[in-house]
């Protein structure tokens, strides 16, 4: 018996990974995120499936429900929204595992500053503007932030910032960004990005606040800021300059590598 652990993605049915898919395939048990997962994710599981929303239960509830399963020689798909690395609380669940015995496995999702990417068009690193996205947060009731990882001391650093669940605190956000990006900087609200009823709102660090209360952009929409969202006068990537001494496409007449492969 193996407890699965499967990013479900940011939130379309269809961008779950293969694996996840199979995975949740092949358990007579599934334990969701009843409030942020979409239930067409659940079609997948098979027939007779017992299925647990888990967001009415606490810790101790849902590892008993691992427990019982283990005991019963069942697997479960344990599903969680976008990718779970950052923000699920499955550390806490893997730890209680481990204090069980009972085997687990890890199965990454698509996350939401992804989805929210994709959505804008965007590739967020670009030559000679910026090679680095820093995934952060504000303070909320169900964890604080360190005394060091603040959006200011971030900010300075001029990268791209996909800042999750602070839309409700988005006059916060703007202020202490100002000072660092101009309020003349790209952001964009992007709200249940890959959902059927997704929205993007393109708009400037200075008026974050403002865009966010008119369109009443609430709980999980994403704020990203910088200037690759709308940049156009970025330079060329190296990687395909026909100057570019590559290991599948050396400068010299004979190939290191067998040809019609690809590598940086």
């Amino acid at each position: 018996m193996t407890v699965h652990f499967i990013g479900a993605g940011p939130g379309a049915a269809d961008l779950i990974t293969v694996r996840g898919r199979d995975l949740l395939a092949a358990s007579p048990v599934c334990l969701y995120a009843g409030s942020l997962v979409p239930v067409e994710l659940l079609a997948h599981c098979p027939p007779g499936v017992h299925l647990v929303n888990t967001a009415p239960l606490s810790l101790e509830d849902i590892v008993a429900e691992m427990r019982a399963a283990h005991e019963r020689g069942q697997d479960v798909a344990r599903l969680h929204s976008g990718d779970l690395s950052i923000w699920s609380a499955m550390g806490e669940q893997l730890r209680s595992l481990r204090e069980l015995e009972i085997p687990y496995t890890v199965t990454p999702g698509v996350p939401a500053f992804s989805a929210a990417a994709a959505a804008l068009e965007a590739e967020l690193t670009l030559p000679g503007s910026c090679q680095s996205v820093v995934l952060t947060r504000t303070s909320g009731r169900a964890s604080s932030m360190p005394s060091g990882e603040t959006l200011a001391a971030f900010a300075a650093t001029g990268a791209v910032l996909a800042i999750h669940l602070s839309v409700h605190v988005a006059e916060q956000v703007q202020g202490e960004l100002l000072a660092h990006y101009g309020a003349d900087c790209p952001a964009a609200i992007v709200w249940r990005a890959s959902w059927p009823d997704e929205r993007v709102v393109r708009t400037r660090v200075g008026e974050i606040a403002a865009a966010a209360q008119s369109n009443a952009l609430q709980r999980s929409a994403l704020i990203l800021v910088g200037a690759t969202l709308s940049q156009q006068d970025f330079g060329l990537s190296r990687l395909y300059a026909n100057d570019y001494d590559r290991r599948y496409r050396p400068r010299g007449d004979e190939p290191r590598f067998p040809t019609g492969q690809e590598g940086a």
